[in-house]
């Protein structure tokens, strides 16, 4: 499995806003992602090394926002003042995960403003939405070079090196199906708190300017 991206949920400022918050702290430009349609959202996005990104995501006043179990993450999050929201990794083979949960991944599908489509296959939402310190699965379709992370090379000169989450690394270990430093490819998860409220805390990364923690 492959850490693929990390979502954070656009606060009252805006989308435009809060993707320059973290552009400026990162000093990549973030992109126009386009619009969910199954998934009632629409993201900008900020390319970065080792085929990862940033995806600034915000809720769109439509009824898919209500129906999908990603609408309902993003306007919760973003209800209650923005931030990091979600993590995902990515694998060729999501049947394990499809057994484990009992039902099938979901079709997600986004058309970039100048027409191309990305399609991909996704699993996971409702365990991060009673469990924010999960990561939810991806299984791409699309050919490489329409990955979100493909977008731009600006931001190859900057990583994503650790999450820092609160919660429980036994359930994660359970969630993924066993030890995530093996899983993840070494990886850095750090646990601020194992008996707080579950989620993402922060996220470091290490740019030509030196380490950013946000």
């Amino acid at each position: 499995m492959h850490v693929d991206h990390l979502s954070y949920a656009a606060g009252p400022e805006g989308l435009l806003a809060s993707a320059q918050f973290l552009s400026d702290a990162l000093g990549v430009d973030s992109r126009d992602g386009g619009f969910h349609p199954r998934f009632g959202t629409r993201n900008r996005l900020i390319p970065l090394a080792d085929d990862r990104y940033i995806e600034i995501v915000e809720v769109l006043d439509h009824p898919a926002a209500d129906k999908a179990p990603f609408g309902q993450v993003v306007r919760a999050r973003s209800e209650a003042g923005g931030g990091w929201m979600s993590w995902a990794v990515s694998t060729e083979d999501l049947t394990a995960f499809e057994t484990k949960l009992g039902r099938e991944a979901a079709v997600g599908t986004r058309r970039f403003p100048d027409g191309r489509q990305l399609e991909w296959r996704q699993l996971g939402i409702k365990g991060l939405q009673a469990d924010p310190q999960l990561p939810f699965f991806i299984r791409w379709i699309s050919a490489d070079e329409l990955l979100p992370a493909a977008l731009s090379d600006e931001g190859r000169t900057v990583s994503w090196q650790s999450l820092e989450l609160s919660g429980d690394p036994a359930r994660l270990s359970d969630w993924l199906g066993g030890d995530p430093a093996t899983l993840l490819d070494g990886f850095r998860l750090e646990w601020s708190s194992r008996h707080g409220q579950p989620g993402i805390m922060s996220a470091t990364f290490q740019t030509p300017q030196g380490s950013v923690t946000i």
